[in-house]
């Protein structure tokens, strides 16, 4: 079974796709390790990771590479962000080749000019490009992809810009008539209700995706009474995570003059030799080395 039928079986059969972001193999790994449906190999966790704005800057190769990476050791499925698809429809066809050949089960690319600008930055500039253009690279997609059930997840940032609902559903609705498996709707409002309504609205026959961010009241239970979700993000959660844990294990050791005030509270050498696989290491050392 491909990543991307493994996707479609999970939606199958639970309803939603629960996938929680991550930035490494390792943070992939303890997303497996967490019970979570999915990766969402995040261009912004990738971003910070790297120490540098999420406004284009990490090339295909640096987010292919780690998405790769990711795919090898988590044994999930991967659904890669790979923005506004690194230029034009015709860079498109190169990047779902890539993509494809890399594991991936899904890809999400979104209706903004590039380079972009993140989308919940206040004040960001969100420059959208015609339905027109991104139709032409939902076509693209389809086009390169050699395996049909690699899910191609069209994302509008019509809220996001500003725009409207009106306008949301117009080029959700467009891209789903070229043939988008998902739509993913973004919003930055702190409250569901703007999502919720584009989503009582929608009257497409494709799955929402949704990544509430902005808006954490928007549990699972409240999804799921929403019926039309196939795909929840958990968009930046790991990055967030390290940088608050690194934070107060590094100002802890500054305070104390020494580790040993933080020993009990962070992860055993031992813990990351099993996340590592050291004891396979062994074994395979009793059994190969002479």
């Amino acid at each position: 079974m491909t990543a991307g039928a493994k996707f479609r079986d999970v939606l199958a059969k639970r309803g939603l796709v629960e996938a929680m972001a991550a930035h490494s193999p390792l943070s992939a790994m303890l997303v497996a390790e967490a019970g979570f449906d999915a990766i969402w190999a995040s261009g912004f966790e990738l971003s910070a990771m790297y120490g540098v704005p999420d406004v284009s800057v990490v090339s295909m190769t640096q987010h292919l590479d780690m998405t790769r990476a990711m795919v090898d050791r988590s044994g999930l499925p991967v659904v890669a962000d790979i923005d506004t698809g690194f230029g034009n429809a015709i860079n498109v066809l190169y990047v779902i080749e890539q993509y494809e050949r890399a594991g991936v089960a899904a890809i999400v690319m979104e209706d903004k000019s590039f380079p972009k600008v993140t989308s919940l930055i206040a004040g960001g500039r969100q420059e959208m490009v015609r339905i027109e253009e991104f139709q032409g690279k939902i076509d693209a997609a389809r086009a390169a992809r050699k395996d049909k059930d690699l899910v191609l997840v069209a994302r509008t940032e019509a809220l996001i810009a500003g725009l409207g609902q009106d306008e949301a559903l117009k080029r959700a609705r467009a891209y789903e008539a070229a043939g988008a498996d998902m739509i993913l709707v973004h919003s930055k409002q702190k409250t569901p209700d703007e999502i919720e309504a584009f989503v009582k609205a929608w009257d497409g026959k494709a799955p929402i995706a949704l990544v509430p961010t902005a808006y954490p009241q928007m549990t699972v239970a409240r999804v799921r009474e929403l019926r039309k979700i196939g795909l929840l993000i958990w968009g930046n959660h790991a990055v967030r995570a390290s940088v608050g844990a690194m934070r107060k294990t590094f100002a802890q050791i500054r305070k104390d003059g020494g580790i040993h005030g933080v020993e009990a509270s962070i992860a055993t050498v031992e813990d990351v030799f099993d996340l590592q696989g050291m004891g396979k290491v062994r074994d395979d050392e009793k059994r190969f080395l002479r």
